[in-house]
């Protein structure tokens, strides 16, 4: 093994015998700078597979063989679980739609709410809410705008409502990590980066479009320009994995939602749950009756018979062939029920999932390891290339969409790993944006599928989309201080960690009664809208001025709002809402049974919180040198302590206490630390490298 390089102090510019310029952060400095960092990181690499290697030493053969085994079975184990948690998805979507697929179709049914581009905005959110699935949603609007139904220029508005509803996913999965509060901060911060993201994007990209129609005209213009041809249609990748699985659950017919929404009256008596998989058409002559001769086509036969006209017309008949295999397709049971059953099953499959994962890559990343696969996953490229970093990443996000051909499992999978703090924040972020890109690609696929006469309207669309998500991150990326979705996922995450409880209200909020409380306005008028929307607006914008004000120049405000101390105190905090939750927590605890042990399981859990709190800001780097002779030592010195403290009273008095006090400053300092969600970026991987090196 080579031997480690060694690092050398800085010499002083007087040593250099050159003129130094004292410029701030010029070329040569950041160069320096650069291979520093990288010469440090490359030595703390050498030093952790050396680590590796002496532990290593100590194990015997069989030692090595049974870890080596225990590594396979757990990389066995997490690509079990991960088919499972995107199938449970899958199900999920199902599920989703056998309960609220018809009322997503009627929803499209109204033409001249949808002509309001805000109502259109609600309904795109609310109908994706609901069938989970973002494919589906555009799906029917690509329909009925092939129909004629719906205008290309009015379906631009649900297009950004459905590429809002689709981060729903990732968000319900978030909170299934609520166990632990520090995974709950940064998991939640990570999924609801992508609805600040897309609301953000929303709140600039829709009044620009509805006052230039600036995407309607720029994807004309590429429709226009190039001949574009009828292609193949978007290829099956993750699919062709699970749907032997998910096959044998359920079976949709997702062609009754688009008929529902285009107005086919026969299709509101159809069931959603496919019953025969393989079917074929034959086109038959059958004669039929018309009024008179005048309505016989001139090559077909017609004849006078019982004083009626006869005539032939070729008709389409669908024969069933093959039923299907899946669960329900002998069940007499309606849509609503086999949707909450297999809600509560594929629910509670996520979460089970979830858990296991988690604990899994515990496990598996511990100490060393992690910091280095921490370092490899959110380290940036050297100078002056740092910026590729995070184009790359997406990239790497666009491409695993595609692949997975779905960003609700993409988001969904990075979640968890945002959680434990593999992948921080801000490398998440790109890898969503990528993500949103990378779902378009997949629909443009599908809409070159198109038959000739819709393709035009079906690539319109999908372009649209595509160009709304450029656009975004052409607002929210490039300059780091415009990443605004970052700071305040950020914060956000603070809040709900505290406040566990608001995590739902915002899902409930965000996704349900903002959306229908928009809708309802609507519908009774654009004056209502215009009047109700506009003062809250208004009143919105100000209060987030005010608190911007207060935390960057307060002298600029009036006395009195310097602070909102002068509201009532449950309009300005959650602490009061917060004791009504704990009050409604205590009552369920104290009445009702199931749920006692469900609260009981809360106090728990909140008690191991505090305990993994002190225990993981000790794990974060491991000490080889501590031996078991080393901790029997450190506890010998501890008791004589104990009996020093209940005999002397000298000592009691000088050392003993001062020692208590050390304890307790380093039991707030630990605490102090593992409350640090995100990454420092004033830390570098020249520091992370000395802090580490000194430990090991």
């Amino acid at each position: 093994m080579p031997p480690l390089p060694e690092t050398h102090p800085a010499t002083p510019p007087a040593e250099l015998g050159t003129r130094v310029s004292f410029l701030p952060q010029t070329h040569t400095a950041r160069a320096s700078s650069a291979a520093r960092v990288k010469h440090a990181a490359r030595a703390e690499l050498l030093r952790v597979t050396l680590f590796v290697c002496v532990c290593s030493a100590d194990l015997d053969t069989k030692g090595k063989v049974l870890r080596v085994l225990k590594s396979i079975v757990k990389f066995i184990l997490l690509l079990g679980l991960l088919y499972v948690f995107v199938c449970s998805l899958d199900i999920l979507s199902s599920a989703f739609q056998l309960v609220g697929g018809k009322a997503a179709g009627d929803i499209f049914q109204d033409n001249a709410v949808l002509s309001n581009p805000v109502a259109g905005l609600v309904i795109g959110v609310l109908v994706t809410v609901l069938v989970q699935s973002s494919s589906t949603s555009s799906s029917i609007v690509v329909s009925m705008v092939s129909s004629g139904l719906l205008e290309v220029k009015s379906a631009v508005p649900i297009i950004m409502g459905a590429n809002i509803g689709t981060s729903v996913t990732n968000t319900i999965v978030a909170v299934m990590q609520a166990g632990d509060r520090n995974e709950f901060r940064r998991a939640f911060a990570g999924a609801t980066v992508h609805d600040f993201f897309n609301w953000l994007s929303v709140l600039v990209l829709l009044p620009l479009e509805v006052a230039s129609g600036f995407l309607y005209r720029l994807t004309k213009l590429v429709i226009d320009s190039f001949n574009i041809q009828t292609g193949a249609d978007a290829p099956d990748l993750l699919k062709v994995i699970t749907e032997p699985l998910t096959k044998n659950i359920i079976e949709l017919d997702t062609s009754v939602i688009r008929d529902i929404a285009t107005g086919d009256p026969a299709a509101r008596n159809k069931s959603l749950i496919k019953t025969w998989c393989k079917t074929q058409k034959v086109m038959n002559l059958v004669n039929i009756t018309v009024p008179g001769f005048a309505n016989c086509t001139p090559d077909a036969l017609c004849w006078e018979e019982d004083g009626q006209i006869w005539t032939q017309e070729n008709q389409t008949e669908t024969i069933n062939l093959n039923k299907c295999t899946h669960m329900f397709v002998y069940a007499n049971l309606p849509d609503l029920a086999v949707g909450l059953i297999l809600l509560a099953l594929s629910l509670l499959a996520l979460c089970t999932c979830l858990i296991l994962i988690v604990k899994l890559l515990n496990s598996m990343l511990k100490g060393q390891v992690a910091v280095v696969i921490k370092k490899v996953l959110n380290t940036d490229f050297p100078f002056p290339f740092a910026w590729v970093t995070g184009y790359l990443a997406m990239l790497v996000g666009a491409g695993m969409t595609f692949i997975v051909q779905s960003s609700s499992v993409f988001t969904s999978a990075i979640t968890p790993l945002v959680g434990i703090g593999v992948i921080s924040l801000e490398r998440a972020y790109p890898l969503t944006l990528g993500s949103n890109i990378g779902t378009t690609t997949t629909a443009l696929l599908a809409a070159l599928a198109s038959p000739g006469e819709t393709l035009a309207n079906s690539l319109q669309i999908s372009l649209c989309h595509f160009f709304f998500n450029i656009s975004g991150i052409l607002l929210w990326y490039p300059i780091p201080f415009t990443r605004i979705p970052i700071r305040l996922a950020k914060a956000l995450g603070n809040r709900t960690a505290k406040y566990r409880w608001f995590a739902a209200l915002y899902l409930i909020l965000c996704f349900l009664l903002f959306p229908l409380s928009v809708l309802g306005l609507s519908i009774a008028g654009w004056q209502v809208l215009v009047g109700v929307g506009v003062p809250m607006l208004v009143f919105a914008i100000f209060v987030i001025i005010v608190n911007i004000m207060q935390k960057r120049c307060p002298h600029f405000l009036p006395s009195f709002l310097r602070s909102w101390d002068f509201l009532p105190k449950p309009l300005h905090s959650f602490k009061p809402w917060d004791k009504v939750v704990t009050a409604g927590m205590t009552f369920c605890r104290t009445r009702c049974c199931c749920c006692c042990c469900c609260c009981k399981e809360k106090e728990k859990d909140e008690e191991k919180d505090e305990m993994k709190t002190k225990d993981k800001s000790l794990e974060m780097y491991d000490n080889p040198a501590l031996t078991i002779e080393d901790e029997a030592k450190v506890t010998a010195v501890t008791a004589g302590m104990t009996f020093c403290r209940t005999r002397c009273c000298c000592c009691c008095c000088c050392c003993c206490k001062e020692k208590e006090k050390d304890e307790e400053k380093d039991e707030m300092k630990t605490k102090d630390k593992s409350l640090e969600m995100y990454d420092n970026p004033a830390l570098t991987i020249e520091d992370e490298a000395k802090v580490t090196a000194t430990h090991l």
